[in-house]
């Protein structure tokens, strides 16, 4: 993951000089696009849950700012806005997820979690549908960030945002980072929900003009 991130901000970086270059506010897209990546970054060599949070609200909040980079448009200006609004549930989802996990390990570290929940399950030392609620509010996280079935509603409105944004980093890197989210407790309902967004997604582009929103 820090291969592709790092190969895909170059990429971006050097998109952007010939599709920004132009634009008025080419330093500040610069300024946000090295945030994003700095941030994204940091989400994929976190080793703890408050680590992960924080770094998902940054890649968030950098989210925020490209799509809303032509902020003067009303059409970018409430794009942005949905998104802020839709990715809370992640926020709230990832949170109780989180409250749960370390009440019942103790401990916020990824090396100590998932082992200490595994023994307590085999061990009968915690119930199992605690467990599993816990990870599916994980899943929650994912589904907003990674703009999967029914969550997936802000995906097409961040396409107002620059080419290069909207292209790679929703496309690329933000996307496939929600499978640091995914635990094995609850895979049905991963591979449920999503099936629901592939078949979703397909068919919505047959219908769709917008090469970026495809």
């Amino acid at each position: 993951m820090s291969i592709l991130i790092t190969t895909v901000g170059i990429m971006v970086f050097l998109s952007s000089d010939n599709s920004m270059s132009h634009d008025q506010g080419y330093l500040r897209f610069l300024a946000y696009m090295s945030f994003s990546n700095a941030s994204m970054l940091g989400l994929v060599t976190s080793s703890n849950l408050i680590q992960i949070s924080l770094f998902w609200e940054l890649v968030g909040m950098c989210s925020y700012f490209l799509i809303g980079f032509w902020f003067t448009r009303p059409v970018a200006a409430s794009a942005c806005q949905k998104a802020f609004v839709t990715n809370l549930l992640y926020d709230f989802g990832f949170l109780l997820g989180i409250l749960g996990f370390s009440w019942i390990t103790g401990s916020f570290e990824f090396r100590d979690l998932f082992q200490i929940v595994n023994t307590l399950i085999h061990n009968n030392g915690v119930n199992s549908l605690f467990a599993t609620l816990c990870a599916f509010f994980f899943f929650v996280g994912a589904v907003a960030k990674s703009a999967q079935f029914p969550l997936h509603v802000w995906l097409p409105d961040a396409m107002e945002g620059p080419t290069p944004i909207s292209a790679l980093i929703h496309a690329a890197t933000m996307v496939a980072a929600g499978i640091f989210l995914l635990l094995p407790d609850i895979m049905n309902l991963i591979c449920l929900v999503c099936i629901i967004t592939v078949l979703l997604g397909a068919t919505l582009a047959l219908a769709q003009r917008d090469i970026k929103e495809v």
